[in-house]
């Protein structure tokens, strides 16, 4: 599945299908949730949520998008605008991310080059 994106002020109240919105202004991004439930998916960035590479062309999302909360419980990564899906994860496993998430943020240094070392990883492992 691919995605087209848009680089927007303000977030529209519709999404259309298959487009990530982009606001800078408000540093985060929007769009429908991909397994095609219709939820809308909303990935703030800073440190402690996403980061966003935009390379002139195409978009990448970091980290994984792992929507626990949806009844679909979907989990994908966007990358170069393409959705790449990742296997279903169990409620343990979600709990022990979010653990250590929470761990993480309190102490995460924000790396500006780790979404570049971790496409790179992606796209040799394909």
């Amino acid at each position: 599945m691919k995605l087209t994106h848009k680089f927007i002020k303000t977030i529209p109240d519709e999404l259309e299908d298959s487009v990530l919105y982009i606001s800078m202004e408000y540093g985060t991004a929007m769009h429908k949730c991909c397994c095609g439930c219709g939820r809308k998916v909303v990935t703030p960035f800073s440190a402690d949520d996403w980061q966003l590479l935009y390379d002139g062309d195409t978009v990448s999302l970091y980290p994984s998008i792992g929507n626990w909360n949806f009844p679909c419980q979907s989990h994908y990564w966007i990358i170069n605008n393409e959705i790449e899906w990742a296997p279903k994860w169990s409620k343990e496993q979600i709990q022990r991310v979010r653990e250590k998430g929470n761990k993480r943020s309190k102490k995460k240094k924000f790396d500006p080059f780790s979404i570049f070392k971790w496409i790179q990883r992606k796209n040799s492992n394909l």
